[in-house]
């Protein structure tokens, strides 16, 4: 390699992106930003980790599975690649969690917009979110239970899921353990309250709350022993063969599909999951 080809004149793809990112969240961390937009660059920080897990981090894996060794001009291989992404990624969400939770939440609060959490209802709301769940969350909820003849089922990219503990009979006289719960993608992750019932101007219920207060109703004559969110994050590139694909746009659509069910790069837990 010639000196002006030097990998060290090189900055590694990957570790460009989640610098980038970094600097996005430097604006949702800037308290000169306003409010909303803060929150803003929070949520596009977010989508843009998820696409860098999507493409980015699988397109890593594949190279470390089929046993790739060959460097990019940074000369980093793809096993190096991952150790130096490790620490960093997680250091990001962390921070991303720290700065919602500390400081975005309350100043929002502050502003008569309030995020609802489970433990802090009062009656008038517990039973507003009741009357919703079994109104608009429960008709569209399919339970899969888990047995010998059921197994775990292959989760819908980025799409919110709950792992349910079970103690008893179904309504079929069957033994089941554990279940998974699929969050409806047709409902927003943050409900509106009325503000007469939320008690200001602008309050919102998050859609795993809601489901994870009232799950038990989909299981009758069932007790729940406990109940864990979790999010897969799917390898979602898309791979068409330029030497062979005859026609582009029904190749893509071949693929498209895929995407919700690729192999698993990422898994998200609640922080209570065993």
């Amino acid at each position: 390699m010639s000196k002006s080809h030097s990998a060290q004149n090189f900055l590694n793809r990957e570790l460009g992106l989640l610098e980038f990112n970094r600097r996005v969240l430097a604006q949702a961390e800037d308290a000169a930003v306003p409010l909303l937009e803060r929150l803003k660059y929070l949520c596009i920080v977010s989508s843009n980790l998820d696409e860098f897990f999507e493409i980015r981090i699988a397109g890593l894996k594949e190279q470390i599975k089929l046993g790739g060794i060959a460097s990019g001009p940074d000369g980093l291989e793809a096993t190096q690649v991952m150790k130096r992404l490790f620490a960093p990624t997680h250091q990001l969400i962390a921070r991303q969690y720290e700065l919602f939770n500390q400081e975005l939440v309350p100043a929002l609060a502050a502003q008569g917009i309030k995020f609802l959490r489970r433990t802090h209802w009062n009656e008038a709301q517990q039973a507003w979110v009741k009357e919703f769940f079994l109104r608009e969350v429960m008709p569209v909820l399919t339970p899969i239970g888990l047995d010998p003849a059921h197994p775990f089922p292959r989760v819908l990219n980025k799409s919110l899921n709950f792992a349910v503990e079970l103690q008893g009979k179904d309504a079929f006289g069957r033994n089941s353990a554990k279940a998974i719960v699929q969050a409806p993608r047709v409902l927003p992750r943050a409900i509106p309250m009325p503000p007469e019932i939320a008690g200001c101007p602008h309050g919102f219920v998050f859609l795993s709350s809601i489901l994870h207060a009232h799950v038990g109703e989909l299981f009758a004559g069932m007790a729940v022993q406990g109940c864990y969110q979790f999010r897969v994050t799917r390898n979602s590139d898309l791979f068409v063969d330029e030497e062979e694909v005859k026609n582009l746009r029904i190749s893509l659509q071949g693929e498209l599909p895929q995407r919700h069910f690729g192999d698993a790069v990422r898994l998200e837990v609640a922080d209570n999951c065993p």
